[in-house]
Parts: structure tokens; C-alpha cells; sequence
């Protein structure tokens, strides 16, 4: 029988780490290494598991690190980052990569137009966030966008990446689209196009066609290489070829001309005068550029030794008893605050020192050892830092100091101590913060304050606050207070989104926004007697709104405008009170009554108050006032009873003036030491000649005067005090009557006993005063009339 042939035992080679010489092995150790790969795949898992708990928290923080960081630099590019991945990651599984030039090409497209559209996301700013990155601040192609579209570099850059890309991935159609267009431009050209696509296939044709193919049909202009693609339309009469240099600047219409146009011509053309160009807004509006405000200024600071003046508070305190130390300093535009933690109490007793055994120990010479132990360690009690105070500003040789026992979130004492030079706040170096980018993003009315004592900006939102109420001697910086918010407001709203109600008894504070359109009525007003039919027409519009409210069924003016049923959105109305005292002065009872009422009804509306007094006392701002105006903003004043006037405690007559103050929000327990942004009379003027310019003329909203006409004849048509009877039958009862009587028997407030007792001289019911006494009553019951 034939011997059946035994197939040879398969010989596996494995390549050394040169590559070059082999060996043998068993199929045995294969399966045996691959059994030991799982059994390290496993160990790696529990190894992983076990780790999880310690090693999670630090994973998740850098997670949400690099997300952001991510979302930062690409925007919403992150999504086609992930899909990116997910494809490359699907390739390598799927074994799809190629080493052939057309996949690397493909590939190298593909990632080209991925940064082509990250770049073209940056185009928009939707008010979108992740975590703390918000796309209105950064686009939605993120920095890697912004940088691209941001300027003429980028832009170039960002050209040549998308045009990479559709070589790239559209090889042939490309090549077939360059060998064609100047065909395809000549026969486009021929057709009667709008201006608009003409100018633009214009600038087109510069970028693309060679230069000899520049050439538009019915002009027959060659355009220079450079140009930006704007050409002057020559005068009708015959076509002119002519080469136009290349200007150094931008020229204006009546400086580019043909060179053949006829003299009679030119003298007859049009001149077109040059207006500043703004920031497109809603409606045709445009708003004015940033660059209106005048840029921040380094000022000339002296460089303080902070680290010195800490020591030296350290040593006074320690000189005092009191155990303390510096652990922050923060130094602001006006004032460096020192934040100072307190230290321990030690209280210690001096023992005898035993060993173990609780026997003595002695030293050499047979005396027994001492030795030191705490008895009790208590923390130094705060009230011993801030009795110190003027002890401090002595030894800080500073004029006055303020301490903030504690700093709001900071288990810190605070001692903020007047800088040798301080510096100025402007309005531009706030609202380019991203802090104010924010506020401004989600809301039309941010205010741009000032800056903190750690220099970081503080910004607020009119719409949360919602009425402010800002007090302040004379020379503190109140009225520059109120010209930064009013130049604030312009730089970022049209007359369609807000107007102003505003009034100046002074007649000259806020007499430079005269010419602004965005004024409710067609002045402003200045006369103290027509200030109660301005309120009147205040709270007539109040009222007006909240009857279209109700016809829609909405709430507030943000659902009103939101709702698809009106026919036009309604603006929000700032009304501002330059001075409060002159008011109360002239009619006290009429304006807090209105200024009350609008204060508790009109935020739903969209109606706002900003009022401003230097005399914050108690018969101006009323405990009435006061409740209605949580946002309160105090500068320096005299003494601590107007300071708690204003601030329900001190504070504000330690400040320093020039803009230094107390900002005391709605969600804060103590108010906040701000420098106040500072915006110069040539800033004012230039945003109210912008918005003064004759191109806005047709876009001008109408004024309300007629609101103010039927005010002012529904407060002279206003019937008389409903208690002027009772205060008549009472001063019948008497022979002689005064304010404090009608205070006590009316159970009402001096302001309106004191209009009572005017209305009853006015009536000839009582005499007129007679140095502070009490008025004589001179009609009797029967021959009273009324």
C-alpha cells in the first residue's frame, strides 16, 4: 500500500527589530500571546475602574477645560471637528485608507473647506453659549474664524483655502470654469443687469480675468489693477477708454471724474458731501462706531510701593495688639484696597514640664524645667481692624480711609486706601470689556458704570435695575455720571429701540443732547412748571401700554414686541430727572405721587427712571421714593445722615468726589466702590452730531408733543384735593390753623398738609403766613364758597 504523505509542520518567521534576520516559533506561543493580550485588555479595565473615583473629578475638570477651549478657538467648527474624527476614526476600522494620490487629495479638500466654513461661520453671532463661551462674543467660527474674517489678510487667506478646497475636491470642473470665464463674463455683460450685480461682477472681474479682458461693453473703462472695482460712470455722449490711476485714498464722488468730460459739465455736476459712516442697525439706522469714544489713555501713574504700605499696616495693627495680615491688594483706578485676614488670639500659661510618667523634669543644675501650652486660640474679632481706622490712615499718612468688614465673597477685612494719582475711567475702556459685550448681548439697556477697586469692569443692566436713583454733592461727579449713561444708550440704540424723556431744570447739564432724535418730545424740558404735565404724559403712555398689552395678551413689553400680531414694536422710554429737589420744591405732591406711581407700574413697560438730586435728604427723597428705588448710586456727600439718606448707611462721606462712589445694586447687602466712567464734552458732541446728520432726516420717529399739550390741560382741568373739604371743615373749627394741625387731624405728610394750607390761601379762606405762625382763618361757614 502507498504511504500517505504527511503535510510538513507549518514554520512561522518573525522579523527581528532589524528587520533582517528571522525565527522560528510555535503556534502555541501565538495563541498563547494573544491569551495574554486579554488577559492585560482586562487588568487595564479593572486597573481604570479603580482609578475612576480619584483620578474623575481632575478628568472631568479638563474635559470641560478643553471643551471650551475648543468651542473657544473653532465655534461651532467643533462639530465639523467631531465629524471629522468620526469619518477618519470609521476609515481606520474599515481598513478605507489609500495611499493613492486621489484619496490624500480628497482628504486634503475635505479639510480645507472644513476651515473654509469655519471661516464663513464667523460671518454670524447667534446668541447661542456653551458653558461660559457665548457666540456673540466670539462668532460662530470662533477665534480661528474671526482671525480669518477679521481683517484684509485673513480675508485673503480664507479666499485661497476655499478656492484650494474646490480645486481640490472638483478638479475638472474647475479647470473647465477658468478656461471658460472670460467667455462666460462677455456674455453676462451683454445683459441688462441691476447696478448692484453689475458693480459686483465688476469686482469679480478684477480678481479673475486677465487684464486685458477688463473690459465693461457699454463703458469700455479698462479698470487699473488694483482697483477696488468702484469706477466713475462717465457722462453720456460717447464711450471713453481711459486708464485711472490707482488712488493713495479713498476719493470722494466729486474727485473722480473722467479725463474727457466735458468743463460744462463738471461745473453743473452734483457734490456729494462725506457723512460718517456708523454700524448697521435695524430699520435703515446705522449706529455710531466705537471709535467715536475717545480710546483709553495711559495715565501717567506713580508707581506705589504697595508692598510697603502693607507692612507698615501689618506693623500698625501689631503695635495695637491686634494679630493681622495682608494676604490681598488690589489696586483700582482711585483706591488700592488691602484685603487683611485676621489673626489668633493666644492666651498661654507657663507649667512645669513632665515626662511620661508625669514626674518632673529637671535640667542639670536640679531645677525643675517650664515650659509654654496654650490655654485658649480664638480669632481676632473684626470690630478690633475697623476701630482702628483713623489709627491706620494716620500711620498710611492718607487723607481717609474706608474699611468693608468683610469684603462681599471673601473671608477678608478690606481697607481701601486713596491712591497718590489716580487715574481716569473712559467710556470706551468699559465698554470694550467682554463683561459689557455680555450684558449688551442679552439686553439694549447695559450701562457701562466705571471700574471696581481691583480695576475690573462694572456694568449693570437698566432693565433688572429698573429705576436708578443717583445722589451726590455738588462737584462729586453726578452729572458726568448721567452724561456717561445717556452716551452710553446712544452708542447702541436707535431712536426705534429707545427714547428719552428728559428734564433739566439747570437748562444747561443735559442741554447738548437737544439735537439727538431719539427725544420723546421736541425739547427738553426745562421749566419746573411743566414738569408735572411731562410726567402726566409719562404715565398717559404708561397706561397705554398696558391696554395694548391686554389686547394682545401679553405681559410686558418683551412678549409685545416678540408677538407676531402687532404691527410695530414699541421703544423703551429713559426718563431722566436731573435735578429732584427743584421739583419737590415748587410741587411736592404732584411729583412724588407720579414719580411713585410710574416707579411701581412702569417697568413692564418698558419705562425706566433715572433721577439724580445733590440734596438727598429727607424731604426730597421720601421714605415713598426710596421703597420704589432699589438701585441706588451715592457720591460724596457732607455728612453720614445724607449718606444714609441715600444708602440706609455711611460710607458715602468718606469718598473722595470725581466720580468716586457707592453703587448699591438689588442683589447685593452692601453697595460697591466703583470710579465712574468719564466721558468728555468733544465725545458728547461728536455722538450727537452723528445722530444729529441730515441722512437720518427721513427716518426721524414723530415727536409726542401732543401727549404734552393734553397733559398740561388735563392738570389745569385736574380736580381740586379730595380731603380740601375736610381741611375746610377743620379750619372753620378754629380760629386760627397750620400744618401740623392738618399733619395730626388728616393723618397725611407735611408735603401735602403744606399744599392743603396754598389751596386754602388761594381759596381766601385763610390768611396768607405771617413769619412761621399759624394762619388766621378769615371766611366763615355762611359766606364760604367754592
Amino acid at each position: 500500500m502507498a504511504r500517505a504523505k504527511v503535510k510538513p509542520r507549518p514554520t512561522y518567521r518573525r522579523s527581528t527589530s532589524t528587520g533582517r534576520r528571522g525565527g522560528t516559533y510555535h503556534p502555541h506561543s501565538f495563541a498563547q500571546g494573544r491569551s495574554l493580550g486579554r488577559w492585560a485588555i482586562v487588568a487595564g479595565v479593572v486597573l481604570v475602574i479603580i482609578l475612576i473615583p480619584f483620578v474623575g473629578p481632575i478628568i472631568r475638570d479638563a474635559a470641560l477645560d478643553l471643551r471650551e477651549a475648543l468651542v473657544r478657538l473653532l465655534g461651532l467648527g467643533v462639530l465639523l471637528l467631531v465629524t471629522g474624527l468620526v469619518a477618519n476614526g470609521w476609515l481606520v476600522l474599515a481598513k478605507q485608507f489609500s495611499r493613492s494620490r486621489a484619496f490624500w487629495r480628497r482628504w486634503w479638500g475635505v479639510l480645507l473647506l472644513g476651515l473654509s466654513l469655519t471661516g464663513f461661520m464667523a460671518l454670524f453671532r447667534p446668541d447661542w453659549h456653551v458653558g461660559d463661551v457665548y457666540f456673540s462674543e466670539i462668532t460662530a467660527g470662533g477665534d480661528l474664524g474671526h482671525t480669518l474674517m477679521g481683517s484684509a489678510g485673513g480675508i485673503l487667506l480664507w479666499l485661497a483655502v476655499t478656492f484650494s478646497a474646490i480645486a481640490l475636491l472638483w478638479p475638472r470642473q474647475v479647470a473647465w470654469l477658468l478656461s471658460h470665464l472670460p467667455d462666460l463674463w462677455r456674455a453676462l455683460m451683454h445683459f441688462r443687469l441691476p447696478d448692484e450685480m453689475r458693480e459686483g461682477l465688476r469686482s469679480l472681474a478684477v480678481v479673475f480675468l486677465p487684464r486685458a479682458e477688463r473690459r465693461e461693453p457699454e463703458l469700455d473703462i479698462a479698470l487699473p489693477k488694483g482697483w477696488d472695482g468702484e469706477a466713475l460712470r462717465p457722462p453720456t455722449g460717447g464711450g471713453v477708454q481711459a486708464e485711472l490711476p490707482l488712488p493713495e485714498a479713498p476719493l470722494s464722488v466729486e474727485e473722480v471724474v473722467a479725463p474727457t468730460a466735458p468743463a460744462d459739465q463738471l461745473a453743473t455736476a452734483p457734490t456729494a458731501v462725506a457723512t460718517p459712516s456708523g454700524r448697521p442697525a435695524s430699520y435703515g439706522w446705522e449706529l455710531p462706531l466705537l471709535d467715536t469714544l475717545s480710546p483709553a489713555v495711559e495715565a501717567d501713574i506713580k508707581q506705589i510701593d504697595n508692598s510697603a504700605r502693607a507692612q507698615l499696616i501689618e506693623d500698625t495693627l501689631a503695635s495695637f495688639g491686634v494679630d493681622a495680615r495682608v494676604v490681598q491688594v488690589n489696586q483700582g483706578p482711585t483706591v488700592t484696597q488691602f484685603g487683611i485676614e485676621p489673626g489668633w488670639e493666644v492666651k498661654t500659661r507657663t507649667v512645669i514640664e513632665r515626662d511620661n510618667r508625669g514626674r518632673p523634669v529637671y535640667d542639670k543644675d536640679g531645677n525643675p524645667r517650664y515650659k509654654t501650652e496654650v490655654v485658649t486660640r480664638t480669632r481676632v474679632r473684626v470690630s478690633q481692624i475697623t476701630s482702628l481706622a483713623n489709627d491706620l490712615a494716620l500711620a498710611l499718612a492718607a487723607s481717609s480711609i474706608r474699611l468693608e468688614a468683610p469684603v462681599p465673597g471673601k473671608p477678608v477685612v478690606g481697607i481701601e486706601v486713596p491712591n497718590s494719582s489716580p487715574s481716569l475711567v473712559t467710556l470706551r475702556s468699559v465698554v470694550e470689556t467682554s463683561g459689557f459685550q455680555r450684558i449688551a448681548a442679552r439686553s439694549r439697556l447695559a450701562l457701562a458704570l466705571g471700574k471696581g477697586v481691583s480695576g475690573e469692569a462694572v456694568v449693570a443692566d437698566l432693565a433688572k435695575m429698573p429705576h436708578l436713583l443717583i445722589a451726590g454733592a455738588t462737584g462729586s461727579g453726578k452729572s458726568v455720571c448721567i452724561n456717561s449713561i445717556i452716551s452710553c444708550l446712544l452708542m447702541h440704540n436707535t431712536p426705534e429701540e429707545l427714547r428719552f424723556v428728559i428734564v433739566d431744570p439747570k437748562r444747561v447739564e443735559l442741554a447738548a443732547f437737544a439735537p439727538i432724535p431719539h427725544l420723546v418730545f421736541s425739547r427738553i424740558v426745562v421749566e419746573v412748571d411743566d414738569v408735572v404735565a411731562t410726567l402726566q404724559a409719562v404715565i398717559h403712555e404708561m397706561e397705554t401700554r398696558y391696554r395694548r398689552f391686554a389686547a394682545v395678551g401679553v405681559r410686558n413689553i418683551d412678549g409685545y414686541n416678540r408677538s407676531p400680531r402687532v404691527p410695530h414694536k414699541l421703544p423703551c422710554w429713559v426718563v431722566i430727572i436731573d435735578e429732584l429737589a427743584d421739583l419737590m420744591i415748587s410741587a411736592p405732591y404732584h411729583v412724588e405721587r407720579q414719580i411713585c406711581r410710574l416707579a411701581q407700574l412702569s417697568r413692564a413697560t418698558g419705562i425706566h427712571l433715572i433721577i439724580a438730586t445733590q440734596r438727598p435728604s429727607v424731604d426730597v427723597v421720601t421714605g415713598l421714593i426710596k421703597a420704589n428705588f432699589p438701585t441706588r448710586i451715592a457720591f460724596a456727600v457732607s455728612s453720614q445722615v445724607d449718606s444714609r439718606t441715600i444708602l440706609d448707611g455711611g460710607g458715602a462721606e468718606k469718598l473722595l468726589g470725581r466720580g468716586d462712589m457707592l453703587y448699591m445694586p438689588t442683589d447685593a447687602s452692601k453697595p460697591k466702590r466703583i470710579q465712574g466712567s468719564f466721558v468728555s464734552d468733544q465725545e458728547i458732541e461728536r455722538i450727537v452730531n452723528f445722530w444729529a446728520n441730515d441722512r437720518f432726516r427721513h427716518l426721524r420717529p414723530e415727536v409726542a408733543d401732543h401727549l404734552l399739550q393734553e397733559a398740561k390741560g388735563a392738570v389745569e382741568e385736574e380736580e381740586e384735593d379730595p380731603l380740601l373739604d375736610k381741611a375746610r371743615e377743620l379750619a372753620q373749627e378754629h380760629s386760627r390753623i397750620s400744618t401740623s394741625l392738618l399733619q395730626r387731624r388728616l393723618h397725611v405728610g407735611y408735603p401735602r398738609a403744606a399744599r392743603l394750607l396754598d389751596l386754602l390761601e388761594e381759596k381766601g379762606i385763610i390768611s396768607a403766613a405771617e413769619g412761621g405762625q399759624s394762619r388766621r382763618v378769615l371766611a366763615s361757614r355762611e359766606n364760604q364758597e367754592f
